[in-house]
């Protein structure tokens, strides 16, 4: 008796915080779309949250400093918005429902990502194709976003196929397709094969998937540890994680790394202001309360630290999130060393107001 196909997507809503903020205000369509921190004429301490890809064709990142944001792209080419994560939050959990409707399996893993198992409803990969179209529609009629979805027969092949052909795409990957469409791409399209992986293979001379699975698992073994099987098996094409409902989110962070290692504390300081306004927008947009508190300092080489404080209850206040951001902050004012990165976390998180947590 044959096996039924694994039939995998992954859905990634384009572009999303802009295209929310677009349903809005149509009238920011088709223009640079700058969402983050206040530029404040190009003096803004904080980072870009998103943007739209109008404005990625000046060099605008997510993660970029405002003020490089505003250098690459000033009005009035560049529009900029402050995120509101309560709308992105309640956008998120009506995509969500809709992708819902289409799955056997379904698990998000960000606010506007999500994996589908299809395998019991689509018999094969034109059935796939299908059922994809309508999806894309569904939310295309219902919230006037697009998605861009990759179809493969598992969830690391699918979600590097969804990043082929944005915004709006739609990429099949069948079963006899997918050594053809590993061979050659670059290792970082791997989904956590970061900077520091990444350099360590290109050293070895190991710039492209296909390079990647032919080196023996036992070697990548010897490298990465656990982490080298798990390498092996995506780069083979083996990789075969179940899409399942993901447990309650753990924690909510964010990060800015400085274009230049920082040594004035009040930079530094303002930074971890506009830090604590995100995240804590980021926990009102999800309906969640928090009760540790933590912060993240990477010092000029890299060397890291990281410190918590809890609450004795369950909250949402913003004042105590900026209490204990800069309590914790009191053991590094000192410090003489230059900053690289700093980040505020919100952790042991649950449902605001007996409120399903939205899972990623």
């Amino acid at each position: 008796m044959s096996k039924t196909p694994r039939i995998i997507l992954h859905c990634d809503v384009d572009a999303f915080y802009p295209a929310c903020e677009i349903q809005r205000d149509p009238s920011l369509a088709g223009k640079p779309l700058i969402v983050g921190a206040d530029p404040k004429g190009g003096k803004g301490r904080g980072v870009v949250t998103s943007c739209s890809y109008e404005a990625r064709k000046f060099g605008v990142r997510s993660g970029m400093p405002i003020s490089r944001a505003y250098q690459l792209c000033s009005p009035p080419a560049g529009i900029y918005v402050l995120p509101d994560f309560k709308l992105y939050g309640e956008t998120s959990g009506r995509i969500m429902e809709v992708f819902r409707e289409f799955a056997d399996k379904f698990e998000q893993t960000s606010i506007d990502e999500a994996f589908l198992d299809i395998s019991q409803r689509c018999s094969d990969y034109d059935q796939a194709r299908e059922l994809a179209v309508k999806m894309k529609t569904a939310v295309k009629s219902r919230e006037g976003l697009t998605v861009s979805v990759g179809v493969a027969p598992n969830k690391s092949i699918a979600k590097m196929a969804s990043d082929m052909r944005k915004p709006d795409g739609l990429t099949v990957v069948r079963p006899e397709e997918v050594a053809s469409f590993l061979e050659p791409l670059p290792v970082s399209k791997i989904s956590g094969v970061g900077t520091k992986t990444g350099k360590f293979l290109t050293d070895m001379e190991i710039e492209t998937v296909g390079q990647l699975s032919k080196i023996p698992a036992k070697k990548l073994n010897e490298w990465f540890g656990k982490g080298g099987v798990w390498l092996w098996a995506i780069a083979n094409g083996l990789e075969e994680s179940p899409v399942e409902e993901r447990p309650l989110r753990k924690s909510i962070s964010v990060e800015q790394t400085f274009e230049h290692d920082v040594r004035n504390r009040a930079v530094v300081r303002e930074a971890l202001g506009a830090l604590t306004e995100e995240v804590h927008e980021r926990l009102l947009g999800e309906s969640l309360l928090f009760r540790t508190v933590g912060i993240k300092v990477r010092f000029e080489g890299f060397v890291t630290f990281t410190r918590e404080k809890s609450h004795t209850g369950y909250v949402d206040d913003r004042d105590v999130v900026r209490e204990y951001v800069k309590t914790l902050f009191r053991e590094f004012e000192s410090d003489k060393r230059r900053v690289r990165l700093v980040g505020v976390r919100l952790s042991d998180l649950k449902p605001a107001q007996g409120k399903q947590v939205k899972l990623g």
